[in-house]
């Protein structure tokens, strides 16, 4: 969207056009590299809710050519369209979605490439599907087929860390299924969906399919979650708002798909640094899995579980690397981790920090606001990568997600007390397993209870294997098969070729 228009607060699309709120009202977005405004968005709230949903609800009920009845091959054109105008404009989304979020403009290009691979992904899933499953019903006079239908209007909540990663997760499946739907970004990063809106409107999707509003949680969100007209809900954020929005979704027994983030462990075997080669893999994936994006990742392997005859040279070395970590602005050349993406979030994690102190945790490194630099302003929400060894689960910080640049670090001896340990969590999104052996990778992955489980590697998805947790990170999937069919319902259709009467009632 032009500066020009954000600035007027138009940033609710309703029906195919940009409007203000109702009320009126609007919302500065912050930059969480400096905490100056940079941008205007509406303050949207039920009534503007209310309005888009009725949008979406009349483009899912109209008649012949209208998007639910377009064929699933011109579904995926349009799908494989707006994968091109992401890789045309993946500098400027890139850019976009670093200042919005705080993180580097490079990992916001890498977001980019990756929402147009979710999007030429869906695309081709929906274009090589047969139209039905033919069900043997052992007669050759019935025609007995299972057919897929989209839900109806589906309501998207997306979180602030990933906005626009988040978003096609979402909003390519739903579309390829051939839904409509209402999409709420996170009220502090909302810029990058509102530009994807955009995108979806100039490669030629109808008006009123794909409608947007932008505001609060406790106002948007919960309207939607309630709301009588709405089929499915998909909501990915914090264990205590999808709690709320699965009771409020319950009252009209709506479909909910819900990813509410993880406490992920990442366990190392002492044989996986037997060799120099393998421990500084090992080390170097333990950073990556914990302080990309200052660890404000669902899938953040902020546990470090370590073989008890490793820990020591292994927490040395990972610390005198977290220091040397180079923290600013995510526009700035060389910047290897941005800031945090609020002071909310910040005080946060501070917060947890002290309390893991107080506990007993020792602090190998970080623990504090880094001194001002050039691309790092004191205004900022910066805060360093923070390392806490002698951790046991009994503490807050290793109990909860802090959604920071915290990694805990926990010490077992045997494979048993591993997989314990990994386990001993009430979520259940990702873990990983370090080992040269093939046999101990494939029996620890196997008892794992977690919904993504790396050998050997830490953070990588496709987009074409589902994503989901175990236990209270949430319901359902995205991505994969399984992605696609939240989006769906099933319809049994069953033909009797031959009819002729039963005769069961004797009259």
């Amino acid at each position: 969207m032009a500066d020009s228009t954000q600035q007027a607060g138009r940033t609710i699309h309703v029906a195919g056009e940009w409007r203000t709120a109702v009320s009126g009202a609007t919302r500065e977005i912050l930059d969480p590299a400096d905490g100056l405004p940079f941008a205007v968005v509406a303050e949207g709230d039920e009534k503007d809710t209310d309005l888009a949903v009725e949008a979406a609800r009349a483009a899912f009920a109209g008649g012949e050519g209208t998007w639910p009845r377009t064929p699933a091959a011109e579904r995926a054109t349009l799908l494989r369209r707006v994968a091109g105008l992401l890789v045309r404009d993946r500098e400027r989304l890139g850019l976009l979605e670093s200042r919005d979020a705080g993180k580097t403009v490079e990992e916001g290009r890498v977001d980019i490439d990756c929402v147009a691979d979710a999007f030429r992904y869906f695309a081709d899933l929906v274009a090589a599907e047969a139209p039905g499953r033919v069900v043997d019903a052992g007669s050759p006079d019935i025609h007995s087929v299972v057919v897929h239908e989209p839900v109806g209007v589906c309501a998207l909540i997306t979180p602030w860390n990933y906005p626009l990663l988040q978003a096609s997760w979402k909003i390519a499946p739903a579309l390829a299924a051939g839904n409509t739907f209402v999409v709420k970004p996170s009220e502090i990063t909302p810029l990058t969906t509102i530009a994807l809106i955009e995108l979806l409107a100039e490669a030629g999707l109808p008006a009123g399919v794909a409608n947007l509003v932008t505001g609060p949680g406790p106002t948007v969100g919960a309207r939607l979650a309630e709301h009588p007209d709405v089929d499915l809900i998909s909501f990915t954020g914090g264990l205590a708002s999808g709690t709320k929005v699965a009771q409020a979704a319950a009252v009209s027994v709506k479909k909910i798909a819900l990813e509410l983030g993880g406490k992920n462990p990442n366990v190392v075997f002492a044989d996986a640094c037997a060799t120099d080669d393998g421990f500084d893999t090992a080390v170097d994936q333990a950073l990556n899995a914990a302080f990309i994006h200052s660890g404000q990742v669902c899938s953040a392997g902020s546990r470090l579980i370590v073989e008890e005859s490793v820990r020591d040279r292994f927490v040395a070395e990972l610390a005198l690397r977290a220091r040397k970590i180079r923290l600013g602005r995510g526009t700035a050349e060389g910047v290897e981790c941005g800031p945090m993406v609020s002071a909310e979030q910040r005080a946060k994690t501070e917060e947890y920090v002290a309390s893991a102190l107080a506990e007993g945790a020792v602090l190998r490194c970080g623990g504090k606001r880094p001194e001002p630099g050039p691309d790092r302003p004191e205004s900022g929400w910066f805060y360093e990568p923070t390392v806490l060894d002698h951790c046991h689960r009994e503490m807050r910080v290793v109990r909860e997600e802090v959604f920071g640049p915290v990694l805990t670090v926990e010490t077992f001896r045997t494979e048993d007390e591993a997989v314990a340990l990994a386990n001993d969590t009430e979520y259940g999104l990702a873990g990983a397993v370090w080992t040269a052996d093939p046999g101990r990778a494939r029996r620890v992955a196997g008892r794992l209870r977690h919904g993504t489980v790396w050998i050997n590697d830490f953070h990588p998805y496709l987009p074409q294997a589902e994503w989901g947790g175990f236990g209270r990170s949430g319901i359902g999937r995205e991505l994969g098969p399984a992605g696609l069919a939240e989006y769906r319902e099933s319809k049994h259709v069953y033909q009797n070729l031959a009819p002729k009467p039963v005769r069961w009632f004797a009259g």
